[in-house]
């Protein structure tokens, strides 16, 4: 199983980055994004075929070492190996 951890700053910390890269796409001449939010995506390969043990290893991994708990929300999003 595949299962991607979606990291992201949690609301309320300063992302110095996001407002680098909006102001970056305003002096492009995009217009219309009202904000930006980036993060990181880590892709693990879990040697399981249970989508639920995939899970729970996966947001483990988040827990301990993936994501800064003070600092950063994350996601788990579970698909089958290609």
């Amino acid at each position: 199983m595949l299962a991607k951890v979606y990291v992201n700053l949690k609301k309320g910390v300063l992302d110095p980055q996001a407002k680098a890269i909006h102001k970056a796409l305003e002096n492009l001449g995009i217009q219309g994004i009202a904000d930006v939010q980036q993060g990181k995506v880590i892709t693990l390969k879990i040697d399981t075929t249970d989508a639920l043990k995939a899970k729970e290893i996966a947001e483990h991994a988040a827990k301990q070492l993936l994501a800064n708990a003070v600092m950063e929300d994350f996601t788990v999003i579970v698909e089958k190996s290609a």
